[in-house]
């Protein structure tokens, strides 16, 4: 299958996705289903962002360009450790071993084991050499390298199980947000899209904003209103009943919009429902510290406008390290 085959077939899904027919919105049904974080509406915000950020003709053609990719590269069976923390989570490694002209063997996360698994099947019935590029199995065995994401914990088995293979072994991360107390209402609602989207359990969520002293966080905790909602889901309002009793029992100072907590702490990663702040008196001194940092994503309302961490491009690769240019070495 050559690069422009394999282009072909991307455009043939991104058209059976923004189509979103009467089997795809079944297959969408039966995720949510099975995975009570995985809302209708996260889901269809994933695909939005994979159709138009990941899929568009003109960035995929802009983004092959770049690593002069052509059909001269010998295939290799890459074996991917998904995660399952958001809708479609793994699509971006999935991609960029598809495009590199690779084969693949996905070990799928129990939480997300049917979406991408089903877009895989309708691309076999595109293309009869599909099932020779991309195959399913319960454990990796036999690849010639391997991309796993996963938590702290897992990572070290991952480096012991492959440590004797060229690999991408990811770890926990987060994103923050620098507050400059000087953020319209527009800036503030979208600061509420990077903390809540997909409930705040994707690695590109805000889990901690750093506000200048004395700091008003009323017009944040409004902005929070959009997701007020969250206090009906029954998986985050357990989440958020545990932190908040939390709280009161060891009487610490907190707020609330009744369904997102804000709590002073230092700590980067913060519980669902939850929002960590600290204040700080220079933000130059905040950036430099977080630059060190290798526990971050992103920084929201710097590095990233406000509302924009949920939106990567094919070029913003997880953990900073460059997906495709590891695979041309293989």
């Amino acid at each position: 299958m050559n690069l422009q085959k394999r282009i072909e077939l991307l455009l043939q899904l991104q058209k059976y996705l923004i189509e979103d027919g009467e089997e795809w919105q079944a297959i969408k049904q039966k995720a949510s289903i099975h995975n009570g974080w995985f809302t209708i509406d996260f889901i269809d915000l994933a695909i939005k962002n994979i159709t138009r950020q990941f899929l568009a003709a003109d960035k995929l053609k802009a983004w092959t360009a770049h690593y002069h990719l052509g059909d001269e590269a010998v295939p290799k069976n890459v074996g991917i450790v998904m995660a399952g923390n958001i809708p479609l989570v793994g699509f971006h490694d999935f991609l960029c071993v598809f495009i590199a002209g690779h084969k693949q063997t996905i070990k799928l996360s129990s939480k997300d084991d049917i979406l991408l698994k089903h877009l895989v099947q309708k691309m076999y019935s595109w293309a009869e050499t599909m099932p020779a590029y991309v195959s399913f199995a319960p454990m990796l065995k036999g690849c010639d390298a391997y991309i796993a994401t996963g938590s702290n914990n897992s990572a070290r088995y991952f480096d012991y199980y492959f440590a004797k293979y060229p690999s991408i072994i990811r770890k926990n991360r987060t994103s923050v947000a620098i507050l400059k107390g000087d953020e319209t209402v527009e800036e503030l609602e979208n600061l509420s899209d990077d903390i809540h989207i997909y409930f705040g359990l994707g690695c590109r969520n805000v889990t901690k904003v750093f506000a200048p002293e004395a700091y008003d966080f009323i017009p944040l905790l409004t902005a929070f209103h959009k997701y007020k909602y969250f206090a009906d889901h029954h998986k985050y309002r357990n989440n958020y009943d545990y932190n908040l009793s939390i709280q009161i029992m060891n009487n610490r100072f907190y707020m609330t919009n009744e369904a997102t907590l804000l709590v002073e702490n230092d700590a980067l990663f913060s519980p669902i429902s939850q929002l960590n702040y600290s204040f700080y008196n220079k933000i130059e001194t905040v950036l430099a510290a977080l630059k060190q940092s290798k526990e971050l994503q992103c920084i929201s309302g710097t590095d990233i406008p406000f509302g924009k961490v949920q939106s990567p491009g094919l070029m913003d690769y997880a953990d900073g390290i460059d997906t495709v240019q590891f695979l041309l070495t293989l």
